[in-house]
């Protein structure tokens, strides 16, 4: 990856170091990366069938045992083929489909993926931007919410020390959107 595509800092009051990455997140060698999956956990299109490709057919036959997950909920499993130890799989929400709750969900879903993070001891995470591709959610508000959430997380679990968090953008315009709202972040 291009070393000049990662900016980072560590918030005032924290020790986690927070990363925006332009990059692939199937090929970091992180504890856990987050996948933006579908309910039934069968593996999709976008970050979802990257992350199962990369995997190998035993993490869709891990995923097929634990049956599903719901919208704002996460699941775990191994990394299998990956150089991620595991993957998260989080159920983010599709935009103007949820009754006016997109924005709660939203939110549950990376406060789900770090509890889940927190309860298996990983100390470094990946996540992809949830929600902006096939269901819709308006770049800008799901980037707000991401950063806002993980914020809130980390202020309500200060004696959890994650090493690093990274948030990772395949595209440079997603890139650049995650750098503009990461530097106007409140953390």
């Amino acid at each position: 990856m291009n070393e000049d595509k990662i900016i980072e800092k560590i918030p005032s009051g924290f020790t986690t170091k927070l990363q925006v990455l332009h990059g692939d997140i199937t090929k970091l060698g992180v504890g856990a990366i987050v996948n933006a999956a579908n309910e039934n956990l069968g593996g999709g299109k976008g970050v979802d069938g990257a992350i199962h490709a990369a995997a190998g057919s035993e993490l869709l036959a891990e995923c097929q045992r634990i049956g599903g997950c719901k919208t704002g909920e996460a699941v775990i499993t191994k990394g299998y083929h990956l150089l991620a130890e595991h993957v998260i799989h989080t159920v983010s929400p599709k935009y103007g489909s949820e009754n006016g709750n997109e924005d709660e969900l939203l939110s549950n879903c990376y406060q789900s993926c770090l509890s889940l993070a927190f309860e298996h001891n990983i100390r470094s995470i990946a996540f992809p931007n949830l929600s902006t591709g096939l269901y819709r959610y308006p770049k800008e508000e799901a980037t707000e919410i991401a950063f806002s959430s993980v914020r809130e997380w980390l202020q309500s679990h200060q004696y959890y020390k994650f090493e690093k968090i990274i948030f990772v953008s395949f595209t440079e315009e997603d890139y650049n959107l995650n750098v503009f709202f990461f530097n106007q972040a409140d953390f």
